[in-house]
């Protein structure tokens, strides 16, 4: 089916950038000199290449954030073992970190550069994808226009479409459509995903399952897990994990509250982002806690309340540690983290009433008896003494939780296989060109 053509929006909006590309350059410097740009990668975010095209097919596959990226290793994975090469890009400094951990040999590493039109071209003429994988929601117009002129299918895996994002979209339903419609498939997360792809002209559509559901668990340090475990011994321990402003003086409130009920009490907080590592231990000074910063060699020894793990990449060494994990952005605005990744690793899950993001996971976890819903401090405090001082009852919370993720399964292999007719062209190509 023909694409319709493009807007006067979209026209606007890429000779904006074709005109406003020396803006945006300095946009990028500016994020640089503040640290949210990697300054010895800067090209790349121009388009600029920072490694040699493998030789052979190659699959480009992009998540912008950390979540994202890490949804994508099972297919990594799966191309790899077609006998693929994979480029992978991401868009922040943290997702480049943490994935470049974690890439097997055959995959490459690469920031996405930034949706200008002369950019975008330059990086799709050095790296010459066969096939191109988006994960979420990550629709940039200028890459999607580009890629369907040079007639390199792009597919949306994981698709996700909040009701907020669908509103903001339907706003201007003929450039969703032109855009979408430019998408060869749209493998949508759920049936909600579904329905709002194809309402805003995404012309085919099909319900995967969400890749995060299989997922490895994060790798761990042994060496440092033994360590911390050692320092940690026998007293009563918890995880505040992926917190947001606000969230931290709520976690720091809660076990105030707690001192006299368990004073042996370690409460670990692991903020979203590190740099707020400060932000948190003020959090705790305020309520009269004890903290340290593990950004600075401080260790959660005896005499420390509230340990700030203010690193990154560590989810997995503290899921480890702990029976009971909260999960931020839950009690803000922010639609809440992900809770697989905990309950994989056998914690009992609290968190907050916003987790729109993860609306599926958590209706299934709630339902199970594997999470328990908090409004404020004060039931965070009572879930939490309550829970570590019931140890029966958390275990069984945790395998609780295990179980009802286990239906949900299986979203690697089904994408996988609506992979399988673009793989088998792309090496009827292979042998065509040889």
């Amino acid at each position: 089916m023909k694409a319709p053509p493009l807007t006067i929006a979209l026209q606007a909006y890429r000779y904006g950038l074709y005109v406003g590309e020396p803006a945006v350059a300095g946009l990028l410097a500016w994020r640089s000199r503040k640290g949210k740009e990697d300054p010895g990668r800067l090209p790349e975010r121009r388009g600029l290449p920072g490694r040699a095209r493998p030789a052979g097919p190659l699959v480009w596959m992009h998540g912008a954030s950390v979540g994202e990226a890490l949804s994508l290793v099972g297919l990594i994975d799966g191309m790899i073992a077609r006998g693929f090469s994979v480029l992978v890009t991401t868009g922040t400094r943290s997702a480049a970190e943490l994935i470049g951990r974690r890439l097997p040999a055959g995959a490459v590493h690469q920031y996405m550069p930034l949706d200008a039109p002369r950019w975008i071209e330059r990086f799709i003429d050095h790296w010459q994808p066969d096939l191109s994988l988006v994960a979420e929601s990550e629709i940039w117009p200028n890459t999607v226009i580009a890629l369907h002129q040079r007639g390199i299918p792009l597919l949306l895996v994981n698709g996700r479409m909040s009701e907020r994002s669908f509103k903001g979209w339907a706003r201007s339903p003929r450039t969703a459509e032109a855009l979408l419609s430019r998408i060869a498939i749209c493998l949508a997360q759920t049936k909600d995903d579904a329905e709002r792809f194809a309402r805003l002209g995404a012309p085919r559509v099909s319900i995967a399952g969400n890749l995060k559901y299989d997922s490895a668990v994060p790798p761990v340090d042994g060496q440092q897990l033994a360590y911390l475990r050692d320092v940690i011994g026998d007293r009563p321990v918890w995880v505040a994990a992926s917190t947001h402003p606000g969230e931290d003086a709520m976690v720091a409130e809660a076990h105030a509250a707690l001192k006299a009920q368990l004073p042996n009490l370690l409460t670990i907080v692991v903020p979203r982002h590190p740099q707020r590592g400060e932000e948190v231990a003020a959090c705790a000074s305020a309520v009269g806690l004890r903290s340290t910063l593990r950004s600075r060699g401080g260790r959660p020894h005896g005499g420390v309340d509230l340990y700030v793990a203010d690193t990154l990449g560590e989810l997995g060494l503290f899921y480890r540690l702990a029976p009971l994990v909260f999960l931020g952005g839950s009690m803000t605005t922010r639609g809440g983290q992900n809770p697989i990744e905990p309950t994989r690793l056998d914690a009992a899950i609290l968190h907050g009433p916003n987790v729109q993001n993860f609306a599926q996971v958590y209706h299934a976890l709630d339902e199970a008896g594997g999470a328990l819903m908090v409004a404020d401090a004060k039931e965070l405090a009572a879930a939490v003494g309550d829970l570590l001082l019931d140890r029966p009852r958390s275990g069984a919370m945790a395998k609780a939780g295990n179980a009802a993720l286990q239906p949900f399964e299986g979203a690697v292999e089904r994408t996988l296989a609506v992979l399988d007719p673009f793989i088998a062209q792309m090496k009827l190509t292979a042998m065509a060109v040889s």
